[in-house]
């Protein structure tokens, strides 16, 4: 039992240790990623991947694990960015007693939110959670004593984060933050998804009527889906601030819950690597589509191609919607599909 246990988890260990070696690695990819693989750019691009990749997983827990349509996650993930450069700037708290400030309010806020929005049901639900983040947006942008920076955004007080934190020299120290964040996250969506609270949420996806029928507290349940689901996103917040040297508005946007939830269906609702893939590829892609557009590589191309090219979220979009047609299940279950018809042949 647990030799087949170590087994099933090695996969996850190689893909691991591989993203962990990739600073150590000067392999040139040209048009893959902008210099050498353990270049500052590349790697500060793959970081920001893996970090947008563990928040779109602690979406997840919310719509692909427990069936609630939020759309405002982003809320919380703004919340734990915020809150660490608020308090490293204005409040000057060392950075452990930052984590664990953004951190504790982020999760009073889920239970709040959580909490009230609960009450009801369906697009009702997710309107109430819209109309929280979209109050917190507005709050953001308008920029109230100062402290939020407006649409400039945040800047992190880097006197107050660690060297390793710092400078172009020690990007491959803040990729392997990242990544630590993203595998953190795995590690606690898959316990979590084992546990009874996670075939309770299960449960609850599939049939919320039976699930209550049969003795589970769907209110709780859901509740506790929240909380998690914000907590991991507050400190992919928290990681995102530290990755990019400050908290950016956009993450404040509704813009930015609907990406996670594009993100999620695109590399499959309800799978742990579903999520982390397609929040990876989908941040990749549109990072790259937005640097080669400028780049003058498509001044070859017709007219119209040029056109198409020359509008990032364009080219995501159709996509997205050429997998969402072939590849309902998303990239994850597209995968296993090709995997057991190999197999049967």
């Amino acid at each position: 039992m647990r030799a087949a246990a170590l087994l099933k988890a090695l996969p996850s260990v190689v893909v691991l240790l591989v993203l962990a070696y990739l600073p150590y690695v000067p392999l040139e990819l040209p048009g893959v990623l902008p210099g050498r693989v353990n270049g500052p750019g590349s790697l500060q691009l793959l970081a920001t991947c893996l970090v947008i990749a563990g928040v779109a997983l602690s979406y997840d827990v919310l719509f692909g694990r427990t069936g609630l349509l939020s759309f405002g996650h982003a809320l919380f993930v703004a919340a734990g960015s915020y809150l660490l450069t608020i308090s490293l700037a204005d409040w000057s708290l060392p950075l452990p007693v930052a984590i664990v400030v953004s951190l504790t309010v982020t999760t009073l806020l889920a239970l709040v939110v959580g909490g009230i929005a609960l009450r009801v049901g369906g697009i009702a639900f997710a309107m109430v959670t819209l109309a929280f983040a979209q109050a917190a947006s507005i709050i953001v942008m308008r920029n109230p004593g100062g402290v939020t920076g407006g649409e400039e955004g945040k800047s992190l007080n880097r006197s107050a984060v660690p060297e390793l934190l710092v400078g172009v020299a020690n990007a491959p120290y803040r990729y392997w933050l990242a990544l630590g964040f993203a595998a953190l996250a795995f590690v606690v969506v898959t316990l979590l998804v084992r546990s009874r609270a996670g075939h309770a949420m299960a449960a609850i996806r599939e049939n919320e009527p039976r699930a209550a029928v049969l003795g589970f507290d769907t209110y709780r349940v859901k509740l506790l889906a929240i909380v998690v689901g914000a907590f991991l996103g507050g400190l992919g917040g928290i990681v995102h601030a530290l990755v990019l040297g400050g908290s950016n508005p956009h993450v404040t946007t509704t813009e930015f819950t609907l990406a996670l939830l594009i993100m999620v269906v695109l590399g499959g609702a309800g799978s742990t690597w579903g999520a982390l893939i397609g929040g990876f590829l989908y941040t990749y892609a549109d990072a790259r589509l937005v640097e080669l557009s400028g780049a003058g590589f498509a001044d070859a191309l017709p007219e119209v191609a040029q056109q198409v090219l020359a509008e990032p979220l364009f080219v995501l979009g159709l996509f997205f919607i050429v997998i969402v047609y072939f590849a309902p299940a998303g990239l994850t279950g597209l995968g296993g599909r090709l995997v057991r018809r190999g197999r049967a042949t």
